[in-house]
């Protein structure tokens, strides 16, 4: 997009933001033309679900701007969010999110090759670096690093020190990477607003920070790695995809606690508008080589046949109860919805046959490549049931004379003579006792 103006450059970057912090800071650069340089962080633990569209799709539009972007595949941090996993794991983790991002970056279009992946262990454990980051313990108090990490970081009753090196961590991860601004979820705040306070008393420049909304998980709430049923798996098949939409929930005219209508608004429409700016201004020519699979095939918004120009979400109705619906903004899609227009079971299922469409390519990558199902295997193994151990016999000796090996000879004489009277007892018969 090198014929865009600044202020059109400063609104590819920050649309579809809840909060920028520090913008006017990007704008001097834009109007400096110089090229911002800003870098998005995952922790590669559990694994990832369709939610990472939403930051992965915002990446579009910062590359559309020509922002130089980092994706930092931060295997330490993992290792230190409470323990989840050891450092080799996290190795092979960090090999599933790479595999996994590619797809996804291909799958959207969006050229790889103007992205750079960098791991956090390839700088975080260099001696500066750890200087940098035993400065910061002898400044930050403990009340402000449990306080900048109480989004992210489990919070238990006897919580571990790595909890509390997290924030000052990726805060200084803005510094070893070059960056002007840093992007994540809007539950990343208080680390932001951390590193902007504390990098600049080690004499480094306070950065910019630009986040987006969280995407609530299916059944409400936010979507978790660790809730199967809340989240979509990149790799789910389409059967699986369909029965977590069709059991989430998606109360009739209920647009406050809706988990599925949430989605189109943080996922599917922004896919369908950057499919068709694509579409409008040639875009295989604006980003440049490199592109993915995406840039060579037909890369549709999510519509049905016969739509109207500008439609971004369509939903199929038989005729009898009134044929398709055509939206064109998400806004009119949540007014038809809470007017009851848009029945729930006919939302889901236009969401499944969009996902379904989106997901084709990324399962076609990983059926396609064996080191990537390697991996996988290695990454996230399957559990192992454990066994029940049989409960241990313990041998007790039967007391004398019992037993299957005891002599019946002997067994008789020790009944005699525990039957015997003892010396001047009376002996009786029977029933009889004598008075």
């Amino acid at each position: 997009m090198s014929q865009a103006t600044p202020d059109e450059r400063y609104h590819l970057i920050t649309r579809r933001l809840q909060e920028v912090l520090g913008g006017d800071a990007i704008k001097t650069l834009i109007a400096q033309g110089k090229t911002p340089k800003c870098y998005w962080g995952t922790a590669p633990t559990g694994r990832p679900h369709v939610g990472y569209f939403v930051p992965l799709t915002k990446i579009a539009d910062f590359l559309r701007a020509d922002v130089e972007v980092k994706i930092l595949l931060a295997d330490i941090h993992a290792f230190l969010d409470n323990m989840k996993a050891p450092l080799d794991l996290v190795g092979h983790r960090t090999k599933y999110y790479k595999f996994v991002l590619l797809a996804v970056f291909e799958s959207l279009g969006i050229p790889t090759s103007r992205l750079t992946f960098v791991e956090g262990s390839s700088y975080q454990l260099t001696k500066e670096y750890n200087l940098d980051n035993y400065r910061l313990c002898a400044t930050v108090t403990e009340h402000d690093a449990k306080k900048a990490g109480a989004e992210v970081v489990k919070q238990v009753e006897s919580p571990l020190l790595s909890g509390l090196l997290y924030p000052g961590l990726q805060a200084l991860d803005e510094q070893y990477l070059d960056v002007d601004f840093q992007f994540g979820g809007v539950d990343q705040r208080k680390i932001f607003t951390f590193a902007e306070l504390y990098l600049p008393r080690l004499g480094y420049a306070k950065r910019a920070h630009l986040m987006n909304a969280m995407v609530p998980g299916l059944a409400g709430g936010k979507m978790s790695s660790s809730d199967p049923d809340s989240k979509i798996d990149f790799l789910d098949p389409p059967d699986a995809v369909r029965r977590k939409i069709k059991k989430a929930f998606c109360e009739e005219g209920n647009i406050a606690d809706n988990g599925v209508l949430s989605f189109v608004e943080a996922v599917l429409v922004p896919i369908s508008e950057l499919r068709l700016e694509r579409a409008a201004s040639k875009a295989t020519s604006d980003t440049g080589p490199g592109g993915g699979s995406g840039e060579a095939e037909e890369q549709r918004p999510f519509v049905t046949d016969g739509a109207p120009a500008g439609t971004v979400f369509s939903i199929s109705r038989d005729e009898k109860y009134g044929g398709p619906m055509h939206f064109s903004t998400y806004n009119a899609l949540r007014e038809a919805f809470e007017k009851r227009d848009v029945h729930p079971k006919d939302l889901k299922e236009a969401v499944a046959d969009a996902l379904v469409s989106l997901l084709a390519p990324i399962r076609k990558r990983f059926e396609e490549s064996k080191e990537w199902q390697e991996v996988t295997e290695l990454a996230y193994p399957s559990p192992v049931a454990e066994k029940k151990k049989k409960k241990e016999k313990v041998y007790h000796p039967p007391p004398p004379g019992k037993g299957k090996n005891a002599n019946p000879a002997t067994t008789n004489a020790a009944k005699d003579t525990v039957n015997a009277p003892a010396d001047g007892a009376k002996v009786t018969s029977g029933g009889d006792s004598d008075n």
